[in-house]
């Protein structure tokens, strides 16, 4: 019985699991965008999303607690810089997957996975709609509304 068990092993030991999160991680930080199955991506949005609130703070613990997961300085000094600049103000959600299809040689599901920050084709979009003006589809204004209540009350 799978009792307590909520996250995908992805067919690992903890060891080798821990590893292949922590590899993942330091790609994506290096590159902003990597593909991977769609499994192992779900399970790095699980894994890194703690460590990109924990490089908000910007603390020498924070600092530490992040390379006791991902050992390597070089993925460190990108994450509690340029990445951590960019998603001060973000409450959260700092990943985006995107399905890619499927893999020629297994049929496995492959995804793209990124930081919603650094893509700037989806980021200009969304900036354009928001300068927009948002204007409402029922009736008119309150002025044309109030005549023919006052036509009323006449006869």
């Amino acid at each position: 019985m799978r009792h307590s068990k909520k996250f995908n092993h992805l067919s690992r030991k903890k060891g080798h699991r821990r590893a292949l999160l922590a590899n993942l991680s330091n790609a994506l930080i290096e590159h902003k965008r990597i593909n991977t199955t769609l499994a192992k991506a779900k399970a790095l949005r699980v894994y890194i999303e703690p460590l990109v609130t924990k490089a908000k703070k910007n603390t020498v613990h924070a600092q530490r607690t992040v390379f006791s997961q991902l050992q390597n300085k070089e993925a460190i000094k990108e994450l509690f810089g340029a990445v951590a600049e960019k998603v001060g103000d973000r409450p959260g959600g700092y990943t985006r997957i995107i399905k890619t299809g499927f893999r020629k040689g297994d049929g496995a599901e492959m995804a793209m996975i990124e930081f919603v920050d650094f893509n700037e084709v989806y980021t200009n979009a969304s900036e354009g709609k928001k300068s927009s003006r948002r204007r409402r589809r029922r009736g008119g204004s309150k002025s044309q509304a109030a005549a023919p209540a006052s036509n009323q009350e006449e006869e």
